[in-house]
């Protein structure tokens, strides 16, 4: 008999695990394309754009589930729509990023001294 470590997770789980992030609903597979949250003390539901980081307070949805969420009642529903033009890097991202290159490539390369050893560590510091 082959322990269950030794058995691969596609074997073990039926479907290898996905980087891609699903809806928090119940037998749902599909990837999750807004992030809904509660602020109880108002007693409003907010869903908006894909969170950045999953936290464990807030819920995945799909874009089925998005569409068809509703409250408790007395509840409100607020639906915050991501502004296209921010979804995309800007142009002043872009002259950023461009001037850091160019300053990256202005200044001299730093050569590290050695400056100490600990048996096969060593200690170095930059040359300013």
């Amino acid at each position: 008999m082959a322990s269950l470590a030794a058995t691969p997770p596609v074997e073990r789980y039926g479907h290898p695990v996905s980087p891609v992030r699903r809806c928090s609903r119940t037998a749902c597979r599909r990837p999750a394309v807004a992030t809904l949250t509660y602020v109880y003390g108002d007693q409003t539901a907010v869903l908006g754009p894909l969170a950045t980081y999953a936290e464990p307070h807030a819920y995945d949805l799909c874009d089925e589930h998005s569409e068809r969420l509703s409250a408790p009642r007395g509840w409100e529903v607020l639906r915050l729509a991501p502004d296209p033009d921010s979804l995309g890097p800007s142009s002043d991202d872009l002259l950023a990023l461009a001037d850091a290159v160019r300053e990256a490539a202005r200044q001299e390369p730093v050569q590290p001294r050695e400056t100490g050893r600990r048996g096969h560590l060593r200690v170095l510091r930059g040359t300013e």
